[in-house]
């Protein structure tokens, strides 16, 4: 299965908010490793960003998924220290890298009529 339009639905929507002044980089790719997800401190997620890679729990993927992790992807492009600092010092739920991206979701979903 190829991720190659839900990245471009997802870059569209994030770059529309303009939360960082270079665009998110282009050779983002999505790849499905459920066996990452069964180690103990990453049980609980579905979707993981890393430098350039979007790992997926399942085939299956919401709009909504690929643009958060997306947003994780961007957000290290561009601040890469300060961002796995505040990982590994910040509490999940304070995060304020996991709020702009749960927000960047939000803001960026498209009306339904």
């Amino acid at each position: 299965m190829s991720y190659t339009a839900a990245v471009a639905r997802a870059r569209a929507r994030l770059e529309s908010l303009r939360l960082y002044p270079e665009p998110i980089r282009d050779d983002v790719r999505v790849v499905v490793l459920p066996l990452f997800f069964r180690l103990p401190l990453l049980r609980r997620y579905v979707g993981y960003a890393l430098v350039r890679t979007i790992l997926l729990k399942q085939r299956e993927a919401s709009d909504d998924l690929i643009t958060h992790e997306l947003c994780h992807i961007w957000q290290w492009q561009h601040r890469p220290g300060h961002m796995a600092w505040t990982y590994l010092t910040t509490r999940y739920v304070e995060n304020p890298y996991e709020h702009e991206a749960r927000w960047a979701v939000d803001a960026s979903r498209p009306a339904v009529t």
